[in-house]
């Protein structure tokens, strides 16, 4: 039994900390990883295990707050008047007869408003005498929320002064953005090299928080309001009502919303806006089934993180039918063929997509998928496009399923499937497309970090016969004239700051050049590791199996990728060749600074009096240690400053002793400390 009670805690600690940081990166990163659908399967597995062992919920469980953190660097925090919940989700027709019933239980005669659930940022708006005074997000959603009324006001859709005013209401809508608004913005972002935004929510969400409010009035934002949070001088009796003032005074509610009296009612009046989703000119992520009446609603009130009177429905990932028009085929840095399916576009999730990746030649099979299929495109994460099925009853005639060819699509040597695997791979050694890929990898942010060094440029130089391998990266300075010349980079001022670029990269610390190296299951924190244990690439080409498998991460697999990578004679003379050219190959003593805190996790949280978050975690990884981002039972230490939060409640919880920043300096240098 006292087993079974540690799996189920172990099981929520591990939830809470995918929920945690996922949660994050949605609300106060505006970069997720995971599609909101997948986000709340997790949160509801989470609410089912605290359900059936309430012993185990705790005050900063996910299950219990409401948001994100509001960000001072963002604006001046604000404290709210009214709290901004969230609200209960739903995913099935059952939920939502079971709520319609429970009011019915509670309530005389209920009515119901059904609308749209707006994809955008949740924004509360605060007017005085009719003015708009003060624009605030949910932030916490229960204290306090961030001040963007400078952004708000450049917003079309915001009100700076109501027709027919009133001495005070406070009003709460969505921030979003129109789907063309947002291919704008990644058009502009792409012009200038920046980081396109994922999908028009995390846009908004990221222009809402700009301190620049001439961007945020470029991006053009939209907003819906969808309630009326607190009212002076006036009384609303229903929510439609308050619409209905909203209305007359210009002010945007969300459109299309239906009364009904009936769980039947309800749930068609669901079941339309899902089939109309597709035809917005925005992104909508379920409905809302709210409760009309403004004194039902008090006589219902709240729990700490949702109001009573109203629930989400969340609909499934959003899926589109389309053709199948080609299968395009790509060669990687390691020689692996890549299938990619290019069709139709249809637009998911905001944007417009055409392609999808079919992996590899087995997962064709399974689809049993030909080119001019028509299949079932969905988006993973709402980020990446999937394809799901082929609808095998509209298949055209002469139908074949599609074949990866026995030759390279590049080179057209003579391609091999690896044993026990599903790929496919080129293995001609001069195959021109693994060494665009393999260069790509060697200049990208993960290895030797070249600025400025993009896939065109490479390419060409690959096409031209500049680069044949990695090495010959540091002697294109010795052709500086002819790169000019031919334009390949650009003039010459562009040209000299590539040059300049690959030249301060000699500099980098090794584990990043190894890293470089594209070695087969060797990616940038194994190359950390390697490199702390073995101090140089050259006592690292020296290294036998026994001391490879000594070092944390490194297993079988990999440890037999090391040993044939260094064991080629040309690997060993592209070593010998940026050894040649000054590229550093040896850890500083400064690197080296042991394995004090081997075995070790430690999580930093709050402010420390010297050291930032980042310099911590790159002592504790110096120093042997592994620095983790949430804290669970497997912590060793928890670093902890000022405001702190509530990984330091969990931490005194659980009993992991807590460190100062002065007890963890004198624990990686006694003698200084």
């Amino acid at each position: 039994m006292e087993q079974r009670m540690e799996e189920v805690q172990t099981q929520i600690d591990e939830l809470r900390r995918k929920i945690e940081y996922h949660s994050n990166r949605y609300y106060n990163m505006d970069d997720p990883e995971i599609t909101d659908y997948e986000y709340d399967m997790l949160m509801q597995q989470l609410k089912k295990i605290e359900k059936e062992h309430p012993e185990f919920v705790t005050p900063d469980s996910p299950t219990q707050k409401v948001g994100g953190t509001a960000k001072r660097t963002a604006g001046v925090l604000v404290r709210h008047n009214v709290p901004m919940l969230s609200l209960q989700d739903v995913f099935s027709k059952e939920e939502v007869y079971a709520f319609v019933e429970e009011m019915q239980q509670q309530l005389e005669h209920p009515e119901f408003v059904v609308e749209y659930k707006i994809d955008g940022l949740s924004m509360a708006l605060r007017y005085e005498d009719g003015a708009l005074k003060l624009a605030v997000t949910r932030g916490d959603g229960i204290i306090q929320g961030e001040d963007v009324t400078a952004n708000a006001k450049v917003i079309h859709d915001v009100k700076k002064k109501m027709k027919d005013p009133l001495p005070y209401i406070e009003i709460r809508g969505e921030v979003y953005m129109k789907n063309a608004d947002f291919e704008k913005v990644n058009e502009t972002q792409e012009m200038l090299g920046k980081k396109t935004f994922a999908n028009p929510r995390n846009c908004a969400a990221g222009t809402l928080r700009q301190l620049d409010s001439s961007i945020t009035k470029q991006r053009n934002l939209s907003m819906f309001i969808f309630n009326v949070q607190e009212v002076r001088g006036r009384e609303f009796k229903t929510h439609v009502e308050g619409y209905e003032y909203l209305k007359k005074q210009g002010v945007p509610v969300i459109n299309d919303y239906r009364v009904c009296h009936t769980a039947d009612e309800v749930w068609d009046a669901i079941c339309k806006i899902g089939e109309n989703r597709g035809n917005l000119a925005y992104d909508i992520d379920g409905a809302v089934v709210k409760i009309n009446s403004i004194a039902d609603r008090e006589i219902l009130g709240a729990t700490s993180k949702v109001p009573r009177w109203a629930i989400a429905y969340k609909y499934p990932p959003e899926e589109k039918e389309t053709k199948l028009l080609d299968i395009e085929l790509s060669v990687g840095r390691t020689g692996r063929i890549t299938p990619t399916a290019i069709f139709e576009p249809v637009r998911l999730c905001g944007t417009s997509v055409s392609r999808a990746t079919l992996h590899n030649q087995d997962f064709i099979n399974d689809l049993d998928i030909g080119i001019g299929d028509t299949i079932v495109v969905y988006k993973s994460g709402e980020i990446i496009p999937k394809i799901k099925e082929v609808r095998r009853e509209k298949r055209p005639e002469h139908w074949q399923r599609f074949q990866i060819p026995d030759t390279c699509p590049v080179c057209g040597a003579k391609t091999v499937r690896e044993k026990d695997t599903a790929d496919i791979r080129c293995v001609s050694p001069d195959c021109p497309a693994q060494l665009e890929r393999h260069i790509i990898n060697f200049v990208g942010r993960d290895a030797m970090d070249i600025k400025g060094f993009g896939t065109v440029y490479i390419e060409e130089l690959v096409r031209r016969g500049f680069l044949q391998d990695i090495a010959d990266i540091y002697s294109l300075k010795k052709h500086r004239e002819e790169l000019i010349e031919q334009g390949i980079i650009g003039k010459e001022k562009n040209t000299d700051k590539l040059l300049d670029a690959i030249e301060n990269s000699k500099n980098n610390e090794p584990f990043r050049l190894l890293t470089g190296f594209g070695i087969q299951n060797v990616g940038k924190a194994a190359a950390k590791s390697i490199m702390r244990q073995f101090g140089s690439i050259e006592a690292l080409q020296k290294a036998g199996k026994e001391e490879l498998l000594a070092v944390n991460d490194i297993g079988e697999v990999s440890a037999e990728c090391i040993l044939k990578y260094f064991a080629s004679e040309k690997n060993q003379d592209i070593i010998a060749r940026l050894q040649q050219a000054g590229v550093n190959m040896h850890m500083s003593e400064a690197e080296e600074t042991g394995d004090t805190l081997a075995g070790m996790t430690i999580v930093v949280t709050g402010t420390l009096p010297t050291l930032g978050r980042k310099e911590a975690q790159e002592l504790i990884e110096k120093n042997g240690g592994k620095a983790a981002g949430s804290v669970s039972k497997k912590t060793s230490y928890v670093l902890a400053g000022e405001n702190a939060g509530s990984k330091l409640t969990k931490a005194q919880d659980l009993g992991i002793p807590v460190l100062s920043e002065t007890e963890f300096l004198q624990m990686i240098q006694p003698e200084t400390a």
